[in-house]
């Protein structure tokens, strides 16, 4: 069992994740910004924190995650004004990854995108620049980071039904981006947290052939 706390718990993958989560016998806390989306989460069996991690300083969120062994940051501004994208997808994000340090919560969960990194492609006059600008450099800072850390780059994100399967670019390079099922997206959170050998990867995810539990067993081989 371990004590996890959700950043953007109201999230469409968060709040697929968060019941997965409670069903594997975790203790899960969902932190949303709008009180009105407390019912909400006390649905999927996680506790709702009301907290406003945009607006708070890295003693703040280290406070927040004391006593926590894991922290999953699946929070986003949503394609907001780029000012806000890069304020909670780079800014927050990384005051959250250095209170985790600081908490001790050692595991970290990063979902990000299919494609982010310093040779995303994205035009500098894309409306997408700042959240690929902003996700990369989030990334960097939790790679550079001493946590026990897993990044997951999901394709593009559907509603459909989930498949519980995968294709891994670690498994094979050929792998471009896709779609994959938000679904799909929280059963990889929950099994990434089932898998205490699989640490400091990027795992970029299509729906696919493999199922995800094999997909991630062979990348942890991998090391």
């Amino acid at each position: 069992m371990m004590r996890v706390t959700i950043i953007g718990g109201h999230g469409k993958v968060a709040l697929l994740a968060a019941p997965l989560l409670v069903a594997a016998g975790h203790e899960v806390r969902s932190v949303i910004r709008n009180p009105e989306h407390e019912s909400d989460v006390a649905a999927t069996g996680a506790t709702p924190v009301v907290a406003d991690v945009e607006a708070m300083d890295v003693a703040a969120l280290t406070g927040l995650l004391e006593g926590q062994d894991a922290v999953v940051w699946s929070a986003g501004a949503g394609g907001g004004s780029p000012e806000r994208t890069v304020a909670v997808d780079r800014d927050a994000a990384i005051r959250t990854l250095e209170a985790a340090e600081t908490a001790g919560a050692r595991r970290f969960v990063m979902v990000s995108y299919f494609g982010a990194g310093p040779d995303h492609g994205v035009p500098a006059d894309s409306s997408f620049r700042a959240y690929a600008d902003a996700k990369t450099e989030a990334d960097a800072a939790i790679e550079a980071s001493d946590l026990d850390w897993v990044i997951l780059r999901p394709s593009g994100l559907t509603l459909d039904e989930p498949t519980g399967a995968i294709d891994a670019r670690q498994l094979d390079a050929s792998v471009e981006p896709g779609t994959i099922a938000r679904a799909d997206v929280a059963a990889l959170v929950a099994a990434v947290l089932e898998r205490p050998a699989l640490g400091h990867a990027i795992v970029e995810a299509n729906t696919g052939s493999t199922p995800i539990g094999e997909a991630l067993d062979a990348i942890a081989a991998r090391g």
